[in-house]
């Protein structure tokens, strides 16, 4: 895959400025910080990779998994569920045991939502190895006429004896081992909504079935997929939802932002240097490159803007974390495991990263496994989850 190519390098004063100004949007709306030092901040230097962290501090994981398909999401996690297990030693260690809390938009919810929902067991419904192994058992049967008219989605969601009816049985967001961010937009009240476990603990009125969720931000509309109508678990909220990647496709920024703002379950998280981010973005599209923007179909525009839309949130949190982005935040994006990553250079499109994929999320296995361990010699917790009052109600048995 050859890199896009390099804009005119713009000027250095013109670059200070471009960032200075942009340094104070992100500080001020981004974070919610009111720090006038942030205002005149230094030109931080861009790593050529990321680090191992220290381990003597501890950190929230976070992990962000964008709209664009399963695909190269899924393949990510496998490669990081088998570096983790190899390293750990344990052939049962799930990609949720790991993390702290999960957001997803689109397809990318959906995935997030099979990989932390709890089983009833008690441990995650779903290892990534048995999620991609679900899909690709029914992908056949699931390519009726209608769903390839609607897309996969028609037979994923199907009300009567749909795939992840059976999967996820009368499970909602209560039932999901941490916490998670899935979006979506509400035609209703004009607005987006972000589904969220940690709301769902707090009120009946936030807590919606796993499947609708699913539903809902999976419902593209650039596919053909309709509105969702559904309401919480005790009737009182209504929401009639469209797709989560049309408001948003990178859901790193939200992410980041409730752990932040949520000092309930996360007391020690202060600042971004307190959390460790890995944000998986999708495969590079080839689809609408060259196309004639009279050729360009809804499919494709919708594309475009959501992944611009997702470079502009990568670049936004990259200069938030600043000097600890190299060892606090982690992006995945390009064609496979063995190709070099593709990093978002503001006001300068795209470059290639030092490193491929799969080093990248072998360094990050290691960084997880870091903080897993520290946490069983600490005695202040870095995570204090709200209680789920009711039992897990989720099936797997597809």
């Amino acid at each position: 895959m050859s890199a896009a190519a390099a804009w005119v390098e713009p000027s250095l004063d013109m670059d200070k400025l471009s960032y200075e100004i942009f340094s104070i949007l992100e500080s001020k709306f981004l974070f919610g910080y009111d720090d006038p030092k942030l205002l005149l901040p230094s030109m931080p230097a861009t790593p050529a990779a990321p680090r191992i962290r220290s381990a003597s501090s501890g950190a929230v994981r976070v992990l962000s998994i964008d709209a664009a398909g399963v695909d190269f999401a899924g393949a990510a996690l496998a490669r990081l569920e088998a570096s983790l297990r190899k390293q750990v030693g344990d052939p049962d260690a799930c990609v949720a045991d790991f993390f702290d809390l999960a957001a997803g938009s689109g397809a990318g919810g959906v995935l997030a939502a099979l990989l932390f929902t709890r089983g009833h067991d008690g441990r995650p419904l779903f290892s990534v190895a048995e999620a991609l192994r679900l899909l690709a058992k029914h992908g056949r049967r699931l390519a009726s006429s209608a769903a390839q008219r609607k897309g996969i989605l028609a037979g994923l969601l199907c009300r009567s004896g749909g795939l992840l009816r059976r999967v996820f049985g009368d499970a909602t967001l209560r039932d999901a081992l941490k916490p998670v961010l899935i979006p979506c937009y509400d035609l209703a009240t004009g607005a987006p909504f972000v589904f969220s476990r940690a709301d769902a603990v707090e009120a009946d009125g936030y807590d919606f079935r796993m499947e609708e969720v699913c539903a809902a931000t999976w419902a593209d509309p650039a596919a053909g997929a309709a509105a969702v109508e559904m309401r919480s678990v005790d009737g009182r909220t209504r929401i009639r939802a469209v797709g989560g990647g049309l408001v948003m496709w990178n859901p790193t920024a939200a992410a980041i932002t409730h752990v932040l703002n949520n000092r309930r379950e996360f007391p020690t998280a202060a600042g971004v240097k307190d959390l460790l981010v890995v944000s998986l973005g999708g495969a590079e599209a080839q689809a609408s490159l060259g196309k004639a923007p009279s050729l360009l179909s809804v499919a494709d525009i919708a594309m475009i803007t959501g992944r611009a839309q997702a470079d502009v949130v990568d670049q936004a949190v990259g200069m938030a974390f600043g000097e600890s982005r190299a060892s606090n935040y982690v992006r995945i994006q390009g064609c496979g495991a063995t190709e070099r990553g593709v990093e978002s250079v503001l006001f300068q499109g795209r470059k290639l990263s030092e490193q491929t994929n799969g080093e990248k999320l072998d360094l990050v296995a290691a960084e997880l496994i870091k903080e897993h361990e520290r946490r069983k010699r600490s005695a202040v917790p870095t995570v204090v989850l709200k209680p789920s009052t009711t039992p897990a109600r989720s099936s797997s048995s597809c």
